[in-house]
């Protein structure tokens, strides 16, 4: 993990867990203030605090729960998909319509260049401010959302460029028009056409990996998530609210769920961690697109150097074995039974 040497890059937006952190902020906001206005020489002082704010910003990070990495991970300042297009990409041309609806907002796709690599880019993009969040529909797609992705994704294939999908959404949109217009043939057509899209796909977590809405553009290759991402079959909320009618149990459900980059390693979800600068992505973009311009250049080197025909059946053969599950016979589902508290 990256290094912070000051406090500058301090997005200002503090989450509920940061108190102390945003307190240590201040601090040093107000004397580098008071030496400036004064003429007054604070630099101890400052350095000292510096030190004891980055020490416990490691501290706090190196041991976040799973909820606190849900609050991280849906940071108003984190950085955003165009954010990461304007850092790395380069002769970026996007690329809009289904060609059968509409053009979806929600979902970027265009042609360019990260580190010397052509490429295609599929992205989910939330919208920062309120009226780009409403033109984004806060990064819920439609189902032209998913078909733009996917005509694009078979135009890459066509002149022989990879993929790279950016995912960060809460899931597919669920409204009346959506579910109309089949987003889940949509969504379900995307994952078997790129189950065989003879071209190399790379895959990133870059915020919220939400539901069959990240999945419309999730399968790859390689499929990685960033260091304070998370990756879920349901919103901790929406989990709390069918297992104890009550949202006040997202912590809770969170912990259970093992949404976070080590349990999804460990389970064989994502392949690789992306790491982000101390203190998470909001509070250096510029480290944090560096780190993620390494990682896809670097896959799609090696990814490069595979057959197409062994992508594709590794591909296959990753979503046969995802899943794991432990088989009980008649015998021992009788022991737990009987050792269960009556």
């Amino acid at each position: 993990m990256a290094k912070v040497g000051n406090t500058n890059g301090d997005s200002g937006n503090h989450l509920p867990f940061e108190r102390e952190i945003a307190g240590l902020h201040k601090q040093i906001t107000a004397l580098e203030a008071s030496q400036v206005e004064t003429g007054r020489n604070y630099f101890s002082e400052i350095h000292q605090l510096r030190a004891t704010y980055v020490s416990l910003l490691r501290t706090t990070y190196q041991n976040l729960t799973p909820w606190q990495m849900v609050q991280v991970a849906r940071h108003p300042k984190r950085p955003q998909s165009r954010d990461y297009i304007n850092l790395i990409v380069r002769d970026f041309m996007e690329l809009h319509g289904d060609r059968r609806f509409a053009d979806d907002k929600a979902i970027c796709c265009g042609l360019g260049r990260i580190g010397g690599e052509k490429l295609l880019l599929v992205a989910q993009q939330k919208g920062r401010d309120t009226k780009e969040k409403i033109a984004c529909n806060f990064g819920c797609a439609h189902p032209e959302g998913y078909r733009k992705a996917l005509r694009t994704m078979e135009l890459a294939q066509k002149f022989g460029l990879p993929v790279v999908a950016l995912i960060d959404t809460a899931g597919a949109y669920p409204g009346i028009g959506s579910e109309e217009r089949g987003v889940a043939e949509a969504i379900a057509r995307n994952m078997l056409e790129m189950s065989r899209l003879k071209t190399p796909i790379v895959v990133i977590v870059i915020g919220e990996g939400g539901s069959g809405g990240a999945l419309g553009i999730g399968v790859g290759d390689r499929i990685a998530i960033m260091e304070h991402a998370y990756y879920s079959v349901i919103s901790p909320e929406g989990c709390a609210s069918i297992l104890w009618r009550t949202g006040e149990k997202a912590a809770d459900a969170a912990e259970a769920m093992r949404i976070t980059p080590r349990h999804l390693k460990s389970l064989d979800i994502v392949d690789d961690i992306v790491p982000e600068p101390l203190g998470g992505a909001h509070r250096n973009p510029a480290e944090a697109a560096n780190n993620l311009e390494r990682y896809i250049v670097r896959t799609l080197r090696d990814l490069s150097r595979k057959p197409v025909d062994d992508l594709t059946g590794r591909r296959y053969e990753r979503w046969r074995r995802m899943g794991r599950f432990t088989h009980i016979t008649q015998n021992a589902e009788a022991q737990v039974l009987a050792a269960a508290p009556q």
